[in-house]
């Protein structure tokens, strides 16, 4: 199962592309280049930047600045003849001339408290890389289940297309047969027309099966992170998935999403804090270092200042309060939504459960019927020969034989994908082997 060419992507690493793909390989390459977790991956890192940012409330502000100007402003000139130490009262106040002043300034200010603001937001920022972090695991719980659903349904629809194929080729083997017996004047030419017909169509569904057995490979290929026109070749060694031990509908403490939208819920508590302390007084620490030099009146001078400044905002037209009540009540859509999490999961793991259930169910009873629609054919065909049974009983029982193999394929295939469904839904890696971050 093969198409031409290799993947242009040119973010993909050629030399990590099996030639031949087993499950296991294809979850851990779609983990690493599927678009959506390089997408989780700069959403954690920006997560990581918003603590950062937060947390350089808790160091000093340094800044520095510099200046030139000349002017012949009384009040500013005077101001810079000043600074620059080369006042004498020789000096015309009203009419001092055209000064000029170079000004270096440096100012250093450190927050001593501003409400619990600094903290808080430093708070809501860990919980939101947290939530983060299992944003990036549900992704990759669910892009593992999607590549393994999509793997199984390769080989579905491969079983599919070898039905269809054995259906074609005892129609023509059965047809060749009608044909001997037309000439040999034992059959009737309507008996031989029944088969063509059968056969025609047989071989149209084939062709239907195989486009949708491409289709497939083109899915699969898509949720790999690779072009279409990626060559494909899959494993059909046994892969064994994990096998949840007594799976209760009610364990939801392994699912990422109720663990992310934990940390949603203390980020919004976090939030409502940093809001609350909008209503406090901000106090700064505060230092600055000033040098002035002219050359028009040749002179240099520098000072300082250091002190302590206390802000108390007593009015701002409600917009604390208005900030205030805007975090209440993101708090309590994250913790309204977080219920209603606990509650769809519970439904998704019941669900996941009884799925697996009935498709063990499925194998037995397909087992059994595919055992049986083999019989049947083999007796249906050499009755055939014998002339004891018309073509319209043939055709059916050769029916009823492909579907029994379609449907034990299936069967097959669904087991495996509901089990993966059922690890996912209970919050597990599918594989033992493979720990999703």
């Amino acid at each position: 199962m093969a198409t031409s060419a290799s993947s242009q992507n040119p973010d993909i690493d050629h030399s990590e592309i099996p030639t031949e793909w087993t499950l296991e390989k294809a979850v851990q390459f779609a983990l690493k280049s599927n678009p959506d977790s390089e997408i989780t991956r700069q959403r954690l890192r920006a997560a990581e930047a918003d603590i950062k940012a937060a947390q350089s409330g808790n160091y000093p502000r340094l800044s520095l600045q510099a200046g030139y100007q000349q002017t012949n402003n009384p009040m500013m000139a005077f101001g810079s003849i000043l600074n620059q130490g080369t006042f004498d009262f020789g000096l015309d106040f009203n009419s001092p001339g055209q000064i000029d002043n170079f000004n270096l300034r440096g100012t250093i200010s450190y927050n001593l408290y501003n409400g619990g603001k600094t903290h808080s937001n430093i708070k809501a920022a860990q919980f939101g890389e947290k939530a983060a972090k299992h944003d990036q695991t549900s992704l990759h719980q669910q892009l593992a289940f999607q590549v393994i659903k999509a793997y199984f349904n390769i080989l579905k629809s491969q079983e599919a297309v070898k039905a269809k194929q054995a259906a074609v080729n005892a129609f023509e083997e059965n047809l060749k047969v009608a044909h001997l017996k037309y000439e040999a004047g034992t059959f009737l030419k309507t008996e031989v027309l029944n088969l063509e017909v059968e056969l025609a169509q047989t071989q149209e569904n084939l062709l239907s099966m195989q486009h949708i057995s491409d289709l497939t490979k083109h899915s699969f290929l898509n949720l790999l992170g690779l072009e279409t026109n990626q060559s494909l070749s899959l494993s059909l060694h046994k892969t064994t998935l994990r096998e949840p031990s007594q799976p209760v509908a009610s364990e939801i403490s392994h699912r990422p999403e109720i663990a992310a939208m934990e940390a949603r819920v203390s980020a919004a508590k976090a939030a409502l804090r940093s809001a609350k302390g909008g209503r406090f007084p901000t106090v700064n620490a505060f230092g600055s270092y000033q040098y002035d030099e002219g050359w028009r009146r040749p002179g240099s001078g520098d000072n300082w200042a250091a002190g302590i400044s206390v802000d108390l905002n007593l009015f701002d037209g409600q917009r604390t309060k208005s900030q205030v009540y805007k975090a209440q009540t993101n708090l309590v859509i994250a913790q309204e939504e977080l219920r209603k999490l606990r509650l769809n999961i519970v439904m998704d793991i019941e669900q996941a459960k009884l799925t697996y259930e009935r498709a063990k169910q499925r194998i037995q009873v397909t087992a059994k019927s595919n055992e049986q629609a083999e019989e049947s054919a083999q007796l249906s065909r050499a009755r055939f020969e014998e002339g004891v049974i018309l073509s319209s009983d043939l055709i059916n029982v050769e029916t009823r034989l492909t579907e029994a193999k379609m449907r034990r394929a299936i069967a097959l295939a669904d087991e495996q994908v509901a089990l993966a469904d059922l690890n996912r839904a209970l919050g597990y890696s599918p594989f033992p082997s493979i720990d999703i971050p």
